[in-house]
């Protein structure tokens, strides 16, 4: 039978170079956004669209659509950037980014928990901005803050998952040319995916929780 992989944010970006990295594997992939893009229905893998992450509803209708599907790999990956600046604070947009990076992961997780044996690995895409230690130039509050609490997040999970069997991977995919960074980036989305991958691949109980950059550098917290 072959290996099951579920991706949130996979109709672009990094989550659109999972769905094909892992379906090129022969797993079986499971797509999940808000709206497939027409590269990511021309891949030809499961997709479960309308399905926004920060919304609990709509996790619900997530969980009702894999239930019975037995999971071996969930990857985090949907998330958004927007960029507050000291002085003209948004706090609107700040909530928002907690929402999607930070609380989504944590819902789409704990729905899918019944769906996972004791080899499921967990993924996080995360962010090195969300390092406390790394932060030398400030700026992007929602951002920043909100990756550190997924970051805080991965660390819980991987703690109350490990007597089940389940690691969970905290990943910084590196600066990907993504659309949510206008497509400026040190790295391509099918690059990164390779590299996150392989840091998956990694993935132990022994591991389980700690902070990796997709080059295989360990980073701080």
């Amino acid at each position: 039978m072959n290996k099951v992989v579920v991706v949130t944010g996979a109709n672009r970006g990094i989550g659109l170079s999972f769905c094909r990295y892992y379906q090129d594997l022969g797993f079986t992939v499971y797509a999940v956004c808000r709206q497939a893009s027409e590269k990511l229905t021309l891949l030809g893998v499961n997709i479960i669209s309308g399905i926004d992450v920060s919304d609990a509803s709509a996790i619900d209708e997530l969980r009702s659509s894999l239930q019975g599907v037995e999971i071996d790999l969930l990857i985090n990956n949907a998330g958004i950037l927007r960029d507050e600046q000291l002085g003209s604070l948004d706090f609107d947009t700040i909530q928002q980014q907690f929402e999607v990076n930070a609380l989504a992961p944590l819902r789409v997780t704990e729905a899918l928990v019944g769906n996972m044996s004791g080899a499921t690995k967990v993924a996080l895409v995360t962010s090195r901005m969300g390092s406390l230690a790394d932060n030398t130039s400030g700026g992007r509050y929602g951002y920043r803050m909100s990756k550190a609490a997924l970051n805080m997040a991965g660390v819980s999970l991987a703690c109350d998952l490990k007597a089940r069997g389940i690691a969970v991977a905290i990943l910084h995919p590196g600066l990907v040319g993504t659309e949510m960074i206008g497509g400026h980036g040190d790295i391509t989305p099918d690059a990164a995916a390779e590299c996150l991958a392989a840091r998956i691949e990694s993935l132990n109980l022994e591991n389980t929780g700690t902070f990796w950059h997709s080059n295989g550098e360990q980073l701080p917290w």
